[in-house]
C-alpha cells in the first residue's frame, strides 16, 4: 500500500528501511524522503514504523 504518495513510498519500502536500521522518522525521512514534501503521510509512517518495531521486539529472543 501507499504511505506517500508524494514520493511513492510503500509500507513494504517502510519495512525495509526499518529492518535495514532507519528506525526512527527523521532517519526514514532522511533515507526515503518521506514526510517531507507535504506531510500527509507522517502519521500512517509512524504507524507503519511502530508496528515493525514492535514485531522486530516480538521475534527476537530474550537474552537471559
Amino acid at each position: 500500500m501507499y504511505i506517500c504518495i508524494c514520493h511513492g513510498v510503500t509500507d513494504n519500502k517502510i519495512k525495509h528501511a526499518v529492518e535495514n536500521g532507519a528506525v526512527t522518522m527523521k532517519l526514514l525521512a532522511q533515507e526515503l524522503k518521506v514526510g517531507s514534501q507535504c506531510g500527509k503521510c507522517c502519521k500512517c509512517t509512524k504507524r507503519v514504523l511502530n508496528n515493525k518495531l514492535i514485531e522486530i521486539v516480538e521475534e527476537s529472543p530474550v537474552a537471559a
